[in-house]
């Protein structure tokens, strides 16, 4: 490939990762999000509601993954509420009820040790730094970036609820593209996830890097896409963009 001249980056399991396990989080996420909307007058019932929620939320991801169209937690939200009857609940309402859900998840993402120091070398190494994460809601981005400062890095970002879309769909890659005013060529592609980043980056001609360090052991046999390249830890990225140039 050519020079290298931006590196685009997932978020999660990429830059950050998981302190514990998510299931309880989320279900614990869920019931904030209920006694929020009670708090607000919204009496749903808050023993059903959070696995309710759960429940939608799980039929949303596996229709957004059959489309790869994103669908919004606060779209989700508001439509389950309507067909409860709570049609009128305002928007600002919802919008407290799922900030605290996303506080607890927040909680329970932390920064890589590597992620800072690689980032901070490679700007210094003059390369453009985009994120484009599939997340079904901005603010909830914004506010982990802000968190663990690495807004500054990034002279671009990009979450598929933002988007609408989500990776692997080719819309995503070319937001950043644009912006960036990069060919496919001229980029390099970061992630975990073998169909949303490195398919996604491979049918776009973007060159393709495998972080697999946060990666269920058995993910190699599930599908058959290849990356350009693989590594363990982010440090190994601004020795290896020398090497592939």
């Amino acid at each position: 490939m050519t020079q290298p001249r931006a590196i685009l980056f997932d978020l999660g399991n990429t830059l950050l990762h998981a302190k514990d396990p998510w299931q309880p989080v989320l279900l614990r996420s869920d019931k904030a999000l209920a006694e929020t909307l009670c708090l607000h007058g919204v009496e749903v019932d808050c023993s059903a509601f959070p696995y309710e929620f759960f429940s939608r939320l799980n039929e949303y991801y596996a229709y957004r993954d059959e489309t790869l169209r994103e669908t919004t937690t606060f779209g989700m939200l508001r439509h389950l509420l309507d067909e409860k009857g709570f049609r009128d609940a305002p928007a600002p309402v919802l919008r407290a009820a799922l900030d605290a859900k996303y506080a607890i998840t927040q909680s329970n993402w932390l920064l890589e040790a590597d992620a800072l120091p690689t980032l901070r070398a490679l700007k210094l190494n003059g390369y453009k730094l985009a994120l484009v994460s599939n997340a079904a809601d901005d603010p909830d981005v914004q506010a982990l970036l802000d968190q663990h400062g690495l807004r500054p890095y990034f002279s671009f970002i990009r979450s598929s609820a933002a988007s609408g879309y989500r990776k692997p769909h080719a819309h995503m890659f070319e937001e950043a593209l644009n912006d960036l005013n990069l060919f496919p060529e001229q980029c390099v592609m970061v992630g975990d996830t073998l169909i949303a980043d490195i398919k996604g980056a491979n049918d776009m001609g973007i060159y393709s890097v495998w972080i697999n360090r946060r990666v269920n052991p058995h993910t190699k046999t599930l599908v058959d896409v290849r990356p350009k390249a693989v590594i363990q830890e982010l440090s190994e990225l601004p020795r290896l963009l020398l090497e592939i140039a």
